[in-house]
């Protein structure tokens, strides 16, 4: 019997690099790393654009299992229509396949303000851009589930860092002034309380939840550490670097009149809600269903974080 096929969408991404090591790590051979632009070596790579559904069918044709942790353009106008459009290729590719899909979702599609903790029985009535295309994509999945259509399991990740995390408030709030020597500077409230998950954590637990049978036809929070404050990070990372930088914070008034010259300002605005407001995500049901599974402490994961992108 052939060894199954685990096709890794989004490879050379953070989790997919994440899910990857993973698979590896438990002696797993047969992987497929699908990029749009082939950027990882050493492994059998496969270039596809998924918003093709042709491409999507060729990408995970004789596939096993289907990570989908695809990271799309920060854009809400792009979100609205590439995500919905996505999912449905990866559906029907698995389908033909009679593939497992295991599905990388984040907490946008969650209704504010946020439960103290919030788990997955969360209201779902978003309000935001980014958070109504992240549940119309999950609904297209779930409903998909329900309908017999394919064999697919969600893990909801916290807003996420680790190594080559460029999109995590860890690096574009800290590392990357901290790294040309200057201070970091944050959009929101310094003291505000928030759980993070570690990328190499995600990817362990996704790979878990795919192959674990009785994961499969539902929802679960993946691992987060404990709340910590962007003080908190700020000194975790002084630590590590070996710096004694003071963390400013952006004026309300300056980041909106940025916004108007600076898009990516103008995209992380709708989100600020989960950093001006305590943000504590429960993973129970994960913990219960894995009690053996080990949480990467935030110095160690800050570390790793901080060697990928000294060493790239």
């Amino acid at each position: 019997m052939e060894p199954q096929i685990h096709t890794v969408l989004g490879a050379s991404g953070t989790t997919g690099r994440a899910v990857i090591d993973e698979l590896k790590r438990r002696g797993i051979t047969k992987i497929r790393a699908v990029e749009r632009t082939a950027k990882l070596t050493g492994i059998e790579t496969f270039e596809a654009n998924l918003l093709v559904e042709s491409e999507a069918i060729q990408a995970i044709q004789d596939s096993a299992y289907v990570y989908l942790c695809v990271g799309l353009p920060y854009a809400a106008k792009v979100w609205a229509t590439d995500w919905p459009k996505l999912m449905n290729h990866v559906i029907h590719a698995c389908q033909l396949a009679d593939a497992k899909l295991i599905f990388l979702d984040n907490i946008y599609l969650y209704s504010q303000p946020l439960a103290l903790p919030f788990d997955e029985q969360q209201p779902q009535h978003p309000t935001t851009k980014k958070g109504i295309a992240r549940k119309e994509t999950a609904d297209l999945l779930l409903q998909a589930m329900a309908e017999n259509r394919v064999k697919a399991v969600i893990g909801r990740s916290a807003d996420f860092y680790g190594a080559h995390a460029v999109n995590s408030p860890f690096y574009i709030s800290f590392l990357q002034n901290m790294l040309q020597g200057k201070a970091p500077v944050v959009l929101s409230q310094s003291n505000v309380s928030h759980t993070y998950a570690f990328s190499g954590d995600n990817g362990r637990a996704l790979v878990a939840l795919a192959l674990d049978h009785t994961s499969y036809g539902q929802v679960w929070h993946l691992p987060v550490g404990k709340p910590v404050s962007f003080e908190e990070i700020n000194e975790m990372m002084n630590r590590e670097l070996g710096t004694g930088f003071r963390l400013g914070a952006l004026p309300k008034a300056l980041r909106h009149f940025l916004s108007v010259f600076v898009p990516p300002l103008r995209e992380v605005g709708e989100m600020l809600y989960q950093f001006n407001e305590p943000y504590e995500m429960n993973f129970d049901k994960f913990k219960n269903h894995f009690p053996d599974f080990e949480i990467t402490s935030y110095q160690e994961g800050i570390k790793c974080m901080i060697d990928s992108f000294k060493n790239k």
